[in-house]
């Protein structure tokens, strides 16, 4: 079974980080890191949450995935979603493009073709990556963020999150963010927790970039 977080994982993790200064100063400011796998979310439906965030702020994608929700009457079903029609959807604040893609995640998870939870907690990450990217409007970087954060795996490595991206250049001082390719390699000395170092970049693209 891949690696998964728990508290000693991030013990861990977090004293590697550590010898670096840069990053030890995440570790001490936002620290510790919560990841840690999530208990009962079908991979399908934490799909359908990641389609909600894609390139939105967090506070606006929350408003909407709780529109969303309130359309049922408790956690939905793939068949719940499918019964919906396009006016509720949009009412709930979704886009054309993310209506259409929660509704082939749903016929996608009907039909047996995505792996469920129990399935996916033994499948590697890249086998996850390319068999959850089936649906349209599900890409890597979806995947990803069910990689993370409900199955919390050690060492993913979301290079196309900008917010990465933003995080290690507000951390490492520079006028720009890296690209997805030249952050890959960036990456590469701080596995396997690469998870946790991603977590931490995330709070330093929250946080101004240092001065001069």
């Amino acid at each position: 079974m891949p690696a998964v977080l728990d508290a000693d994982a991030i013990r861990h993790a977090e004293q590697r980080l550590a010898s670096d200064a840069q990053l030890a100063a995440l570790v001490a400011r936002h620290g510790p890191c919560p990841l840690a796998p999530q208990t009962g979310v079908e991979p399908w439906a934490a799909l359908v949450e990641s389609v909600i965030y894609q390139q939105l702020a967090g506070k606006a994608a929350a408003a909407i995935e709780r529109r969303f929700l309130a359309l049922f009457s408790g956690a939905p079903s793939p068949q719940d979603i499918l019964r919906l029609d396009d006016a509720e959807l949009r009412g709930a604040g979704l886009s054309r493009q993310k209506s259409a893609a929660i509704r082939d995640i749903a016929s996608h998870a009907l039909a047996g073709r995505l792996p469920d939870r129990h399935c996916a907690q033994d499948l590697d990450d890249e086998t996850l990556i390319a068999r959850l990217s089936a649906p349209r409007g599900v890409g890597r970087w979806s995947v990803e963020m069910f990689l993370i954060f409900t199955l919390g795996r050690a060492d993913v490595w979301p290079v196309d999150d900008y917010g990465v991206r933003k995080g290690w250049a507000n951390t490492r001082a520079l006028a720009q963010p890296p690209s997805p390719r030249e952050l890959q390699p960036l990456g590469e000395p701080w596995r396997p927790w690469r998870s946790v170092l991603a977590w931490y970049l995330w709070r330093a693209a929250e946080a101004a970039p240092p001065t001069a």
